[in-house]
């Protein structure tokens, strides 16, 4: 599936299956084996969080709730709801809550400039209330991983990561990388 964004611009998305055992284990994937590589928070039009973690995280499950974090060594964590939430004895989740906050839309996508070249690979979660919980952003073969800047002739390599899960959890085989290509026009 495609959208046309109001720039001009177009993303593709690739949909995953939504389960909670599907999404605990493509987080446990990129927080826990891959966290060196990822960068996250809310992607939202107006405001992006670009965060990484400097040491390996856990990812833990408790009431359709996964918590990332670093016990111990960082001051924050963030929780997602992926499965079903019941809440405790003491204050019960209404249904209508537990659906709203639930990922009900999960999907890898590609972002494409106005001439149709990809500028960016990433993974989306949305809410119930296609709210976006969570972007995940993974290596860019036109950004340098260490200065964060473009650079003028593509690594295709830093693809090999977002295409294998891609096609793990989404189904969608690697493609070939384009063989005449131009950088991207981005922000």
């Amino acid at each position: 599936m495609a959208q046309a964004n109001l720039d001009g611009t177009c993303t593709e998305y690739f949909e995953v299956d939504g389960a909670e055992a599907t999404l605990l284990a493509l987080l446990r994937e990129c927080f826990e084996e891959h966290w060196r590589d990822v960068i996250f928070g809310p992607c939202i039009e107006g405001a992006v969080y670009e965060g990484r973690f400097t040491s390996r995280p856990a990812v833990a499950l408790f009431d359709g709730y996964v918590t990332v974090d670093v016990p111990g060594a960082a001051p924050w964590h963030f929780h997602l709801c992926i499965g079903a939430t019941h809440g405790s004895a003491t204050l019960p989740t209404p249904p209508a809550l537990a659906e709203w906050r639930r990922c009900a839309r999960a999907a890898f996508f590609r972002n494409l400039d106005a001439a149709g070249r990809a500028s960016a690979w990433g993974f989306r979660m949305w809410n119930g209330r296609a709210e976006q919980m969570l972007t995940v952003f993974f290596p860019n073969p036109w950004i340098d991983p260490a200065s964060q800047r473009y650079v003028d002739e593509p690594d295709w390599s830093r693809l090999q990561l977002w295409m294998r899960l891609r096609e793990r959890f989404a189904g969608v085989p690697a493609e070939a990388p384009p063989a005449h290509a131009q950088r991207p026009i981005t922000h």
